[in-house]
C-alpha cells in the first residue's frame, strides 16, 4: 500500500524556510529533525526568497487589508443588527 503524502501548513513550510536560511544546522540535520527530505527543503527555501519581496509591495498590504476590514464591518453590523432584533422580541414575548 503506498504511503499517504503529508500536507503541511503554510506556518509549518515558511518556519523550516526560514531555519534553513539561518543555516545553524545543516538540510540534512533539519531533514531529520523534521522528518522531510531535505531537497523538499531547498524547494521551500528557495520559494520563500523568491516571494519574501511581494510582501513589502505597497500594493499588496492595501489590496489584503482593505477587502478584509470591509468584508468585518459588514458582518458586524449584520450581527447587531440581528442582536437588535431578538432583544426587541424576546422583550415582547416577556423572555
Amino acid at each position: 500500500m503506498k504511503a499517504k503524502r503529508k500536507k503541511h501548513s503554510a506556518t509549518f513550510k515558511a518556519k523550516v524556510a526560514i531555519e534553513a536560511l539561518q543555516e545553524r544546522e545543516t538540510l540534512s540535520e533539519i531533514a531529520r529533525k523534521y522528518e522531510l527530505h531535505p531537497n523538499q527543503i531547498s524547494r521551500w527555501k528557495s520559494e520563500f526568497l523568491e516571494r519574501a519581496p511581494e510582501l513589502f509591495q505597497k500594493e499588496f498590504k492595501e489590496k489584503h487589508s482593505d477587502v478584509d476590514v470591509e468584508k468585518f464591518y459588514a458582518k458586524i453590523g449584520q450581527l447587531e443588527m440581528e442582536r437588535d432584533y431578538l432583544k426587541k422580541n424576546l422583550k415582547k414575548l416577556g423572555l
